[in-house]
């Protein structure tokens, strides 16, 4: 490794803007750029969906491994993917993880232990690739049989790092796979890949992987705890030395009022006057009342009951009694969605809510909103919340995980601070948080001043990557 460059391999199973369901997708498009500025060589592996196929057409491909052909080609910020072709598992249409009737894909197991067992291959001495890296970073369950596989089946094989987006999503399957997917019985077992009976994907990357990390320090102590370890707190709490909660960054080429080419007007924290043609346009597009006095609360993402979105049905019909505003925009469970949409009918020119998703749309309520909504029972990170400290839209958010680590809460009746939290998932709690909220933008020195703060935060992925190059060439130099 002496004279090039520290070589690190990505492997996820989504990454913005080819394939996106969440905020996986855009930490898997921001971090490697930032690590290349930092002088590191990073590589991402994707399956080669049908929707990527579209977006890149038939990419060239430059080795076959298990039967599927590896392509290359590069995302929209320089960085090299290959591109896992295995049409048998990947080439239909349909999400990553589900088909269009929101039913998972019968064949995950299959497809997402092929995919890994691939990327493991292309970090070994098996790789007929003449780039090899140096550490495989596996992201999420659809990753985790890659550190198995290094560590138990396959020669010179790289150290490995696993990342934890969110521990609720583990790949779980039936026993059998074991056998069906070529594994070494010897793991299924409660100190390797068994859980309960059951082959899980996840465990498998959280027990073999050399070093663990999350995307918040409150969340890697979260889950250590039974309430949000979700069955592993006890294999999080031996692998304490470990594991590191590291933030995530954001993407603030793309997220910035001051050029964003996505909502009605450019501002910034010293020109402030303009964020109110954006509120404009937000009420005339999704048909509220024109009304800049009003308070127009936001929120995009997720509909489900771990965004606490039951918690935002329950207080709406209160925010519109004492005259604010609603946008919400996103897609969900669907008891969440019939709650929404029954409250913005009994609140027509008060709430609205658009079932779906729009990156536009997305952009103009950050920046239209006066305050945005994110009353999570968990949440690993986050990316909203410093979407709309950067836009000068306080968050109103519950004090948990990542939430709790990038927003500086707001004493009640004071000024210093980012945004409003609060502590207990219930709506009453929530809507006390509200009601600060409200008291605040009635005095506009102290809302300027919340929003100013907010807006000059540093969000950049820059000090993220420092920390992981830092964690990569501990891993690197070995004990």
């Amino acid at each position: 490794m002496a004279g090039r460059p520290l070589r690190v391999l990505f492997v996820a199973s989504e990454c913005a803007p080819w394939v996106k369901t969440g905020g996986l997708a855009d930490v898997v498009a921001a971090l490697p750029p930032a690590l290349a500025a930092e002088g590191l060589d990073v590589r991402v592996c994707l399956p080669f969906y049908r929707s990527i196929r579209r977006e890149v057409g038939e990419a060239p491909a430059c080795a076959t491994v298990l039967g599927a052909l590896v392509r290359e080609a590069l995302l929209p910020s320089g960085i090299r993917t290959y591109l896992i072709d295995a049409p048998w598992l990947f080439g239909r249409d349909g999400g990553p993880y589900q088909d269009d009737e929101g039913r998972d894909w019968p064949d995950n197991a299959r497809r997402f232990g092929l995919f890994a067992r691939i990327a493991a291959t292309l970090a070994s001495d098996e790789t007929p690739l003449l780039w090899r890296p140096d550490v495989f970073h596996g992201h999420d369950w659809q990753a985790g049989l890659g550190p198995l596989w290094l560590k138990t089946a396959l020669p010179g094989a790289a150290p490995s790092v696993m990342t934890i987006h969110n521990l609720a999503f583990q790949g779980l399957f039936a026993p059998e796979m074991v056998d069906a997917l070529h594994l070494p019985p010897e793991v299924f077992a409660v100190e390797g890949a068994e859980f309960y009976g059951r082959l899980s994907f996840l465990k498998a990357g959280l027990h073999y992987a050399d070093l663990l990390t999350t995307v918040s320090p409150t969340y890697a102590r979260e889950i250590q705890e039974e309430a949000q370890g979700c069955g592993l707190h006890g294999l999080l709490t031996r692998r304490r030395d470990q594991l590191v909660g590291i933030v995530n960054g954001i993407d603030d080429r793309a997220w910035n009022p001051a050029s964003d080419p996505l909502i009605r007007a450019r501002y910034d924290r010293d020109r402030l006057a303009a964020k109110g043609i954006d509120k404009e346009a937000v009420q005339r597009r999704f048909e509220l009342a024109v009304d800049p006095a009003r308070p127009l609360f936001g929120l995009v993402g997720r509909l489900t009951w771990q965004k606490g979105i039951d918690l935002v049905a329950e207080v709406g019909d209160r925010l519109a009694g004492v005259g604010g505003q609603l946008v919400v925009l996103g897609t969900g469970e669907r008891g969440l969605e019939d709650a929404l949409r029954t409250l913005a009918s009994r609140h027509r020119g008060a709430v609205a809510v658009r079932i779906g998703f729009d990156e536009g749309l997305a952009h103009e309520i950050e920046a239209g909103a006066d305050a945005f909504l994110m009353p999570s029972r968990f949440e690993p990170c986050g990316l909203n919340q410093m979407y709309s400290q950067r836009y000068g839209t306080p968050p109103v958010a519950r004090a948990t995980g990542g939430l709790a680590d990038t927003i500086r809460g707001v004493d009640p009746g004071g000024c210093e601070g980012s945004g409003f939290l609060f502590g207990e998932p219930t709506g009453g709690a929530l809507w006390e948080a509200i009601e600060r909220v409200l008291a605040s933008y009635r005095n506009p020195s102290c809302w300027t001043r919340i929003m100013r703060e907010g807006m000059g935060r540093d969000f950049s992925w820059t000090a993220s990557a420092r920390r992981y190059h830092a964690l990569y060439d501990t891993l690197v130099a070995g004990p």
